[in-house]
């Protein structure tokens, strides 16, 4: 079988490598990845009572979330490790953690 992980375009990124902005007390994010037309790739960890100030708007794209480890809350319900949620364009939610949790951010639309 022939790879082809030597390609222009063909990247990695160490979670512990990330350089970590704290976006509000107790809330980080590790960029992974930024493509040229601005989709991007990120780990947002949360401690455990950590909140999202204010409403966390979808725009201009949607967002994809995995939770990795722990419970996210999204202001309405909790969602376990290995969940997957799809917030369109447009959509809002206040994100929490009552535990803590890591998660996998994707934003195909920067």
């Amino acid at each position: 079988m022939t790879t082809h992980q030597n390609l222009p375009g063909y990247v990695w990124a160490a979670m512990e490598d990330a350089p970590v902005r704290e976006v509000f007390p107790g809330i980080r994010l590790r960029p992974l990845w930024r493509g040229e037309s601005g989709a991007g790739a990120y780990v947002l960890e949360m401690d455990a009572g950590s909140c999202w100030e204010g409403v966390d708007v979808h725009d201009p794209g949607p967002e994809e979330v995995f939770v990795v480890s722990g419970v996210f809350n999204d202001g309405e319900r909790d969602y376990p490790a290995g969940t997957f949620i799809h917030a369109p364009a447009g959509s809002s939610h206040v994100p929490q953690s009552a535990q803590g949790c890591t998660l996998f951010l994707f934003y195909p639309e920067g």
